[in-house]
């Protein structure tokens, strides 16, 4: 990923990534699970308004279970596919000025945080060399979450560098800094 063309006149960029792809796709893989127990559930429902519409006659329970069907397929499987999709466009990057994060499925956008407002950081771990990072601010109140980045220390350590310059204290990485 290129940088150079949203990086302002004399910002210079110190680390740039993108989510690990296994990791970004699967991640919100409870949310699947989920899909599925509904989706079972709502083809059985279908199997039964299909015998009571040949018992009472009322078409009304042919197509009751439908959206919950949509929503299972939803859950189980179509988000993964548009997780996937999503992720040839997720880049993160660190910069002298700013953490910026690009995503979007249909349209891509940027959000960013100024690394002058960086009051907390934190990590979620996924794996030995695999984590999720989430960046916060007090003023305003922001947040910007990093998903599913392979050797996040390289960030990390900056991130640390840069709260401990600006004379924040970070207990960092057993709890998250408080705001002050």
């Amino acid at each position: 990923m290129d940088w150079t063309e949203y990086l302002e006149p004399g910002e210079r960029l110190l680390w740039s990534g993108r989510p690990a792809p296994r990791a970004f796709t699967f991640r919100n893989w409870r949310n699947s699970l989920f899909g599925f127990l509904l989706l079972f559930l709502a083809i059985y429902w279908q199997l039964v308004g299909v015998q009571l519409r040949l018992v009472f006659g009322i078409p009304v329970f042919d197509y009751l279970p439908v959206p919950f069907m949509a929503v299972g397929l939803y859950l189980a499987v179509g988000q993964v596919f548009l997780n996937r999709l999503e992720w040839e466009r997720v880049f993160y990057a660190l910069t002298d000025q700013r953490i910026l994060a690009m995503h979007g499925l249909f349209r891509q956008r940027i959000e960013y945080l100024p690394s002058g407002q960086l009051n907390a950081l934190s990590s979620r771990p996924l794996g030995e060399q695999l984590a999720t990072v989430e960046l916060s601010a007090c003023t305003p109140p922001r947040r910007l979450t990093l998903y599913c980045l392979e050797h996040p220390e390289l960030l990390t350590r900056q991130l640390e560098a840069l709260l401990v310059e600006r004379g924040v204290e970070c207990p960092w990485p057993r709890q998250q800094t408080p705001c002050r």
